[in-house]
């Protein structure tokens, strides 16, 4: 229907120039002739707009062929990626936590390893002091007993028995060593005896000899352990070392592979995510590819539709105007010198110029003052001419033409700011959506920090306090240890004097005199004043007898006993308990140093492991506290950029109302103002050409006939 619109323009518009060029013209030539040759014209035309429209819609749809394909192409690849791509996410995701718990099994081994190693270390300097002790236990023993069973053997027994160190190691054994009750009582009376003692047999040797391969079996045994235990602590240190060094080296792998999951995680992220945008726009594009090109295919197929019709047209009036009986009508009926007439009185022209004004001011919807003037300017008189109101056509035309280009250019602004500052607020509202999650997330992050740096601070307090309980506990444990071992010492002093005031008696020979006491500056200033010296001797209790004023003679004395008999093997049983209650402080006080020294040990790896954790702690609260600072300037940035960027987001609203209040009238109503002012111009040229003389029939109108 358009196509027939324009056509029928071209047509009048043809008309019009070839009228007007017809007033001059001989009147050789028949006028149907005319009319065919232009109707010919027209067909030719119609024809090569046809040619070039089928040209460029076959281009078009090969676009719409190719540009589907490459679509649907891209649109397979984006759907066939995406899966693979979030599989592989996952993926990696679950590596990424796998290795992360593998890292932290491998920590936990580490430090298992080195605490074992500690332990075991620990626990064999404890095995290795015991050895020690027990091994030169044992060879003083087997070397006492050697000399013992030597002497004895020799004839020298009484010699040995004053030898007091000798006999001192001999009745350690005859306590600690496991034997019978009869043998340790004979080996206990041998060693009470004195010099003029002869054994009676060889029993005490056998005895000792005995107690001599005992110890010395037991001491093979102990250091064959003791060589087992120092080369299992060697294999279990090199195990150990080995472990530690492959949970090391894993940590380290382990770590740089969690770095770069990482990266290809986000990597893979910002690939689904850019994939998805583009899968999206790929979908939106084809979807509206596919409605223009169907759209494009219906418009052709009416397009040629209206052309075949105006084509069929055409020809239909060729043949109806080159048909013999045709043109012998013609003939008769349309002479060349009513066809060529063509003006009108001056009168006539200006009520058919005028009418066509006036139809189109019916036709406006908004009054048009300037052609009212035109219209106004016809009733005048023009004395023949319309020349001045040709020039008033001509100029309103002009500025029509103008007011068009100033619509079109408004509409072509209109439409591109609107479109670009829609583009910009949306853009900023999407923005300002971002910024919130952005600012959401660092606040939780802020949140989480502060958990966690209140939890670090709280476990170096608990960590302090526990190291503070532990010092004291530690100096409670020292000062009873100290508390035991004065005691025991004193102890062991007490039981000494003990067994060397009864060897006074008992065995003159083993005693042993008491160091000479030096008196100190008071006690020689009493002396020289005539005061006694302190004691260097246990006091001891006296009788005193009183005497009389007068004495007589005693009496006879009474009768009493023999010669006095020393209680040597009451003596010997005393002593050897004296001995076994020095010999278990001992035991006690070497318990308690090794207890002592695993204690202090503990207690300083202990505070080793403390202050290694408090400095750890320390510099992660440290960096946490550091991150939680950066992540509030981050928040306050954030904030201050959401802020602004509202700001503009408001402005940019306030922009788009007011293009909105500027151009929605212009471009609500582009095309009536286009098709009121086409009409108008339309008018315009009519009325000029009804000026100018033209006669829109092409045929000679009945008027001037009807005025006959």
């Amino acid at each position: 229907m358009v196509l027939g619109r324009c056509t029928s323009v071209m047509f009048l518009v043809l008309t019009v120039g070839s009228m007007a060029s017809l007033q001059d013209t001989a009147h050789a030539e028949n006028p149907i002739r005319r009319v065919v040759k232009l109707l010919q014209k027209m067909q030719s035309s119609v024809e090569a707009e046809g040619e070039k429209e089928k040209k460029l819609f076959e281009e078009f749809m090969c676009y719409c062929k190719t540009g589907t394909n490459d679509l649907t192409q891209s649109i397979d690849a984006a759907e066939s990626k995406l899966p693979q791509v979030s599989s592989a996410l996952e993926k990696a995701e679950a590596t990424k936590v796998q290795l992360e718990k593998d890292i932290k099994q491998h920590k936990a081994n580490v430090a298992d390893a080195k605490k074992t190693m500690a332990t075991a270390k620990a626990l064999r300097e404890k095995e290795a002091a015991a050895f020690s002790k027990e091994s030169s236990d044992l060879k003083t023993n087997i070397a006492a007993l050697g000399k013992a069973t030597a002497a004895i053997e020799g004839g020298m027994a009484g010699s040995f028995l004053q030898n007091a160190a000798a006999t001192a190691v001999l009745r350690r054994i005859t306590l600690d060593a496991e034997m019978s009750s009869p043998d340790r009582e004979m080996l206990s009376a041998f060693l009470s005896q004195g010099q003029g003692y002869v054994p009676a047999s060889g029993e005490i040797v056998g005895i000792l000899k005995q107690l001599k391969d005992t110890m010395e079996k037991t001491l093979a045994e102990v250091t064959a352990t003791e060589e087992e235990a120092i080369k299992t602590f060697a294999d279990l240190m090199e195990a150990k070392t080995k472990e530690l060094e492959a949970n090391t080296a894993a940590i380290e792998s382990k770590l740089e592979r969690v770095a770069q999951v990482g990266l290809e995680i986000t990597e893979m992220k910002e690939d689904i995510d850019d994939t998805a945008k583009a899968l999206a726009e790929d979908k939106k594009f084809l979807a509206e590819l596919a409605k223009g090109c169907s759209t494009k295919e219906a418009e052709w197929a009416e397009r040629t539709k209206t052309r075949a019709d105006e084509l069929l047209a055409i020809a239909d009036t060729i043949k109806i105007l080159n048909d013999d009986d045709a043109l012998d009508l013609f003939k008769k009926t349309l002479p060349s010198a009513s066809f060529l007439q063509t003006r009108d009185s001056a009168q006539n022209l200006k009520r058919r110029a005028i009418a066509v004004l006036h139809a189109a001011r019916a036709k406006r919807r908004i009054p048009e003052p300037r052609l009212d003037f035109i219209a106004l300017a016809l009733q005048g008189k023009s004395g023949g001419t319309f020349d001045k109101v040709i020039g008033m056509i001509d100029e309103m035309v002009a500025i029509l033409a103008e007011e068009q280009k100033a619509d079109d250019e408004k509409k072509v602004y209109c439409e591109s700011e609107l479109d670009a500052t829609e583009d910009k607020q949306k853009s900023l509202e999407r923005k300002v959506d971002d910024l919130g999650a952005a600012l959401e997330d660092t606040k939780g992050m802020i949140e989480t920090l502060t958990d966690e740096i209140a939890a670090l601070v709280d476990g170096i307090k608990a960590l302090d306090k526990s190291v503070a309980e532990a010092t004291e506990n530690r100096k409670a444990e020292n000062v009873a240890f100290k508390e035991l071992m004065a005691a025991d010492t004193a102890a062991e002093q007490l039981l000494s004097m003990a067994a060397n005031r009864l060897a006074k008696f008992y065995t003159p020979k083993l005693y042993v005199a008491p160091p000479k006491q030096e008196l100190s500056a008071d006690q020689r200033i009493a002396v020289n004043m005539g005061s006694e010296a302190a004691p260097t001797e246990p006091p001891m209790l006296v009788q005193i007898q009183q005497h009389g004023a007068a004495s007589v003679a005693p009496p006879p004395p009474p009768e009493t006993w023999g010669a006095y008999k020393k209680k040597g093997e009451e003596h010997g049983g005393v002593v050897a308990m004296l001995n076994m209650l020095k010999a278990d402080l001992e035991k006690e006080m070497q318990e308690a140093k090794v207890e002592e020294a695993d204690a202090q040990s503990e207690y300083e790896s202990m505070m080793s492991d403390s202050a290694e954790k408090r400095t750890l702690d320390s510099k992660t609260l440290a960096d946490k506290e550091s991150s939680k600072a950066d992540l509030e300037e981050r928040s306050l940035k954030l904030g201050e950029e959401k802020t602004a960027t509202m700001k503009e987001a408001m402005a940019t609203a306030d922009t788009l109302k007011s293009l909105h209040l500027e151009c929605d009238w212009l471009v609500s109503n582009f095309q009536v103002r286009k098709d009121a002012r086409a009409g108008e111009v339309d008018a315009l040229k009519k009325a000029k050409a009804v000026l100018s003389g033209a006669d829109f029939s092409l045929l000679q109108t009945a008027h001037l006939r009807g005025s006959k």
